[in-house]
C-alpha cells in the first residue's frame, strides 16, 4: 500500500441519550454559539436536550444554515462569533451544518478575504474556534473529518476545503435523533456514504487488503440495511448501523494508503450549485456513468467489487464489471433516487454549462490518475443523460 499519515482527533459519543454527555466535553466557562439549520431540532426535541446539557454556560444562537451552506450566511455567522466573543461553537444538525461550522470556525479567525479559505484549499487557515457537533442526519461523515464544502450562489460555485484545524473536538451520534427524518433525507443518507466509499475503494489495487475489506463491509452493510432504514424508520439497530457506516465511510480510515478518485463528487457539486439537486442525487446520477466511461482503467477493482460486494462470479471481466455497475444503479433506483440527468427534468443543454463551470473552478485534472479532463467529464455527463 502507499505511504500514509493517519490522524483523527475527534471523540465520538455514540448512542441514545448521549447528548447529555456534551456537558463534560465543553469547558464550563465557554461562551457557546449554537449553530443549526431550520427549526427541525426544536420540533424533534434535540434543541431542548442540547440546552439542558449546556447548563449555565453563556449561549448565543445562529440559525438558518442552509442544506448547501451558503458562503454569505457563514460569513455572517463568523462575524457573530466575534461579536459575541464566542469561544466554542456547537453544530447541531446534518453534515451541511457541520460543514458550515467548519468554515465559520476558520473564518472567524481569518484576517484576509474569507473566500481564500475555499479557493486556496484551506492552506491559509492558521487557527480556528474549537467546536463540537450533535449529528441529526447521517450522510456526509463531516462529524469525524476535517473537510467541508461551501456554496457561493452568486458565483454558482460549490467548493471544498480541508484543514487539520477543523476536526470536531467531539461528535454526538444518537440514532434516535434520525427517526423523524423525511424519507428523501434518509435516501440521501444511504447514497452519500456509499459513494464516499466508492471514491476511495474503486480506483486501482495497491495491496491495501484491510482497507479494501473495510470498504467492502461498509458497502455490503448499506446494501443490506439501506432498504430497511426506509421501511423501519424507528428500528434502532438499523438506524445505528447506517449512522455508523456514514461516519466510517469518510473518517480517513478506509482511505489511508490508497489512491482516491473524487471526480464523481466534483462533477456532482456543479449539478448542485447550478441546478439545486441534492448532493446525493447528483452522486446517484454521476457515479454509474463515471464507472462506465472509465471501466477499462478501473477494471481490476470493478471485478473485485462485483465478486466481493455483489457476489457476481460468472462471465468475463468486462461482463462482471458491467453487471456490478448495473446492480449499483438498480440499488440507487430502488431506494428512490433518479440515476439520469433527465430524471430531474434537466436536458442535454446543461452539459455545456457544467463543463464551463468545471473549467472555471480548475476541475480539469480529476480522478486517481488526474486524467478526468473536461472531455472525459463531458462523456460522463452524456452517459448520465438518459
Amino acid at each position: 500500500m502507499n505511504n500514509f499519515s493517519f490522524y483523527n482527533p475527534t471523540k465520538i459519543l455514540f448512542g441514545e441519550g448521549q447528548i447529555a454527555s456534551i456537558s463534560k466535553e465543553i469547558p464550563v466557562d465557554a461562551r457557546v454559539m449554537l449553530a443549526f439549520g431550520g427549526g427541525s431540532i426544536k420540533r424533534n426535541g434535540v434543541y431542548d436536550q442540547v440546552i439542558d446539557a449546556l447548563g449555565d454556560r453563556i449561549v448565543c444562537e445562529f440559525s438558518g444554515i442552509e442544506a448547501n451552506p451558503e458562503y454569505e450566511t457563514l460569513c455572517r455567522a463568523a462575524d457573530a462569533v466575534n461579536e459575541h466573543n464566542a469561544t466554542f461553537i456547537l453544530a447541531v444538525g446534518g453534515g451541511s451544518v457541520i460543514d458550515g461550522v467548519k468554515f465559520i470556525a476558520a473564518a472567524a479567525h481569518y484576517k484576509g478575504d474569507r473566500w481564500d479559505i475555499l479557493t486556496k484549499g484551506g492552506k491559509v487557515v492558521q487557527s480556528a474556534v474549537p467546536f463540537g457537533s450533535v449529528l441529526t442526519l447521517p450522510a456526509t461523515g463531516s462529524e469525524m473529518n476535517s473537510g467541508s464544502v461551501v456554496t457561493r450562489s452568486e458565483y454558482k460555485a460549490k467548493l471544498p476545503f480541508a484543514s487539520a484545524l477543523v476536526y470536531p473536538q467531539f461528535s454526538v451520534l444518537d440514532p434516535v435523533t434520525t427517526y423523524s427524518l423525511p424519507i428523501r433525507q434518509v435516501i440521501n443518507g444511504v447514497i452519500d456514504p456509499f459513494t464516499h466509499v466508492m471514491e476511495q475503494y474503486l480506483t486501482y489495487p495497491v495491496g491495501a487488503h484491510l482497507q479494501d475489506r473495510l470498504a467492502e463491509s461498509i458497502l455490503k452493510t448499506l446494501i443490506d440495511l439501506g432498504p430497511e432504514t426506509l421501511a423501519q424508520p424507528e428500528n434502532y439497530e438499523v438506524r445505528a448501523n447506517v449512522m455508523w457506516c456514514a461516519t466510517m465511510a469518510l473518517n480517513g480510515l478506509i482511505g489511508a494508503g490508497v489512491p482516491q478518485d473524487w471526480s464523481t463528487h466534483m462533477i456532482g457539486h456543479e449539478l448542485t450549485a447550478l441546478y439545486g439537486l441534492d448532493h446525493a442525487q447528483t452522486l446517484a446520477v454521476v457515479l454509474p456513468a463515471n464507472l462506465r466511461v472509465r471501466k477499462t482503467d478501473k477494471l481490476p477493482k470493478l471485478v473485485q467489487y462485483a465478486e466481493r460486494v455483489w457476489g457476481i462470479t460468472e462471465g468475463s471481466d468486462e461482463e462482471r464489471a458491467e453487471a456490478a455497475i448495473a446492480r449499483t444503479e438498480t440499488f440507487f433506483r430502488n431506494l428512490g433516487a433518479g440515476t439520469r440527468i433527465e430524471d430531474y427534468d434537466l436536458s442535454a443543454d446543461v452539459i455545456d454549462v457544467i463543463i464551463k463551470q468545471l473549467e472555471a473552478h480548475g476541475m480539469v485534472k480529476l480522478g486517481e490518475h488526474r486524467d478526468v479532463t473536461p472531455e472525459v467529464s463531458r462523456k460522463i455527463l452524456e452517459t448520465a443523460l438518459r
